[in-house]
């Protein structure tokens, strides 16, 4: 398992601090959509506050599956390691080494290296 923290107890500057603390705290996912308290939820990368809003409303009136949640937010792909939906169970993503390579957007270039 990745640490969460440097030798410091710093987060790692290179990845979004939520996606380093949820490789950090893999024994914490993955998150069931349709029933995780909204603290929860608001631990998966890729979630903010107003896909946890749109996901707390719409489980009100129904189990939300995968294309559900892919209406309610567009960092799908960066989600599933860290989710289950009524159709949508990650067998096996989240104890994969290379979780943190498959989960980290590409670095952009920088304009004045």
């Amino acid at each position: 398992m990745q640490q969460a923290t440097d030798a410091d107890g710093m987060l790692p500057l290179d990845i979004d601090p939520k996606l380093a603390w949820a490789l950090g705290h893999r024994e914490r996912f993955p998150v069931d959509i349709n029933r995780a308290p909204r603290e929860m939820l608001l631990r998966v990368p890729g979630l903010g506050t107003r896909a946890v809003a749109a996901i707390m409303q719409a489980r009100r009136c129904h189990r939300l599956r995968l294309d559900d949640l892919s209406r309610l937010t567009r960092f799908i792909s960066s989600l599933r390691p860290f989710i289950i939906t009524a159709d949508w169970r990650p067998t096996l993503l989240i104890d994969r080494l290379d979780l943190r390579a498959r989960t980290t957007p590409p670095r952009q270039m920088e304009l004045f290296g």
